[in-house]
C-alpha cells in the first residue's frame, strides 16, 4: 500500500496545531484539540506540546502566521518533536511550506485518521478502500511527496518521451486509483446481491451507527457474540460485521456494525467507504450508539447525523442508545438526555445494565416500523418512489402500464403520506 506521509512512529514526539478562526470559537478549538491528540496516541505518538493561534482565516502560505510557524520550529528543537501535526487538512502548497520553514514532517488530521485506518484494516476491502483515500488524497500533493513513492519497474519501454519521474508517478497513481474503484465496484454489486438475498428473508435490518469509540462494537459483541474486536481506540472497528439476533417475540434481526464517526471526516474516506456504508441505507431501522459519558457527546450526534446525511440515508427511523451509563453517578443528566430524545434508552453495555429494556424498545419500534403494505405510484411521480425507496424498505416492485406496484415497509410517520397509494 502507498502511503503519503510516513506515519508516526511508536514513541515519537509530535506537536499538534490548531487555529482558533471565524466561525471556530476557543472551546470549539479546545475540543476538536483534545480528540486530536487521541488520533495522536491511537497513531502511537505522544504529544508533547500544542500550539495555537487566533486569526480570522487560515493563511494562504502556511495555514498559521510565518511568524508562529517559525517559534513552532524552534519548539520542534527544544522539545525533540520530529513531526507537526494540524488539526484541519493542509493544502498541498501550505504543507510544503511547512515543511521548508520547519525541516519537520507535517501531517494534518485527514493524513492521521487514513494513517489509523490504514492500520486497523484487516479485510481486502477494507484495505481498498483504505489505498484509495490514500491515493485520493496523495494525488494533488506528489509534487511535494512523489520521493515517498516506491518504484517498482523501470527500464526500457517504461517511460514516455520526456516524461519526468513525477509525471511517471502521477499516471501510476491514477491508474491504480482506477484499478482500485473498478475493485469496489465489484464489491458494492457483491453487497447488493447480499442485501436482495436478505431481503428475500424478510429480516429487518438495523445498522449500528455512532461516534467513534461509542460502544457499537461492544453492542454487537453483547447481543450476538459476534467476537468483534472491541477496543477502548478510536476506529477500533473498520470493516464492517453483519450477525444474526433474535427478539423475544421470534422475530429474526440482522445486525450490521459499521465504522466509527468523527468530526471533520474525510471526504476521501466517504467516498472510498461508500461501498461499505451503503449499508445504511438500505437498513430498516438505525441505532446510534452514543457515549454518554463523553462531555461532547451532543457534539457527537450532530457530527453522526451530517455524515449520515452526506451518505443520503438521513429520514431513517432511529433508536438512539445512550451507552456507558456505569461512568455515570449522576441519575438527573440519564434523565435529561432521555427526555431529550424520546423513544431513547440508556444503557451499559459493559454491566449489562438496562439491556434487556434495549431488545424491548427494539422489538416495539421494529414491530411498529414494519407495516408490509402495497402501493401503486405513478412512475410520473419519481419523488415518491425515491422516498419510499430512502425511507421505507421496497420488497418487490413491479410495473403495470404507468404505474409503479410497489411491495414495501414503511414507517408510521409515511402511513398517512402515501395512503392515497394504498391498495387494499
Amino acid at each position: 500500500m502507498i502511503v503519503a506521509t510516513p506515519p508516526p512512529r511508536a514513541t515519537e514526539k509530535t506537536i499538534l496545531v490548531g487555529l482558533e478562526h471565524d466561525g471556530v470559537t476557543k472551546w470549539d478549538l479546545e475540543e476538536s484539540l483534545n480528540e486530536l491528540r487521541e488520533l495522536a496516541a491511537t497513531a502511537g505518538a505522544t504529544v508533547v506540546d500544542i500550539v495555537t493561534q487566533k486569526l480570522p482565516h487560515p493563511t494562504a502560505p502556511y495555514y498559521i502566521g510565518k511568524g508562529k510557524a517559525e517559534e513552532v520550529a524552534v519548539l520542534c528543537t527544544e522539545t525533540g518533536a520530529g513531526s507537526i501535526i494540524f488539526d484541519d487538512e493542509l493544502s498541498p502548497a501550505q504543507g510544503r511550506n511547512l515543511e521548508t520553514i520547519t525541516s519537520k514532517k507535517i501531517l494534518d488530521r485527514t493524513q492521521l485518521i487514513l494513517d489509523i485506518f490504514a492500520r486497523r484494516a484487516r479485510s481486502r476491502e477494507g484495505r481498498l478502500q483504505i489505498e484509495l483515500a490514500q491515493l485520493q488524497y496523495l494525488l494533488p500533493r506528489l509534487t511535494r511527496m512523489w520521493t515517498h513513492l516506491s518504484r517498482q519497474t523501470g527500464g526500457i519501454g517504461t517511460r514516455g518521451p520526456g516524461e519526468t519521474q513525477l509525471e511517471v508517478d502521477r499516471r501510476r497513481v491514477q491508474e491504480r486509483i482506477a484499478r482500485l474503484q473498478k475493485d469496489l465496484e465489484e464489491v458494492r454489486k457483491h453487497r447488493a446481491i447480499q442485501r436482495e438475498g436478505r431481503a428475500r428473508h424478510q429480516w429487518p435490518v438495523v445498522a449500528i451507527v455512532g461516534y467513534t469509540n461509542a460502544g457499537k462494537s461492544s453492542l454487537l459483541n453483547r447481543l450476538t457474540k459476534a467476537g468483534v474486536l472491541a477496543e477502548d481506540k478510536l476506529f477500533a472497528t473498520l470493516d464492517p460485521t453483519t450477525r444474526q439476533f433474535v427478539l423475544p417475540n421470534k422475530l429474526k434481526v440482522l445486525f450490521t456494525d459499521t465504522v466509527g464517526f468523527i468530526r471533520k471526516l474525510p471526504t476521501t474516506v466517504i467516498e472510498s467507504f461508500k461501498a461499505t456504508l451503503e449499508e445504511l441505507k438500505s437498513a430498516d431501522l438505525l441505532v446510534h450508539v452514543v457515549d454518554l459519558s463523553h462531555a461532547q457527546w451532543e457534539e457527537h450526534i450532530v457530527a453522526t447525523e451530517e455524515v449520515i446525511r452526506e451518505l443520503e440515508a438521513d429520514g431513517k427511523h432511529t433508536l438512539i442508545v445512550f451507552n456507558k451509563i456505569d461512568r455515570l453517578a449522576n441519575a438527573e443528566a440519564i434523565d435529561a438526555a432521555l427526555a431529550r430524545h424520546p423513544h431513547s434508552v440508556a444503557i451499559s453495555v459493559k454491566t449489562g445494565e438496562n439491556l434487556e429494556q434495549f431488545v424491548d424498545e427494539l422489538q416495539n419500534q421494529l414491530s411498529a416500523w414494519r407495516l408490509r403494505q402495497k402501493f401503486r405510484i405513478p412512475q410520473a411521480d419519481s419523488a415518491s418512489l425515491a422516498e419510499l425507496h430512502q425511507a421505507g424498505h421496497v420488497v418487490e416492485i413491479a410495473y403495470d402500464g404507468d404505474d409503479a406496484l410497489v411491495t414495501a415497509h414503511i414507517p408510521p410517520a409515511l402511513e398517512a403520506k402515501f395512503a392515497r397509494y394504498a391498495v387494499s
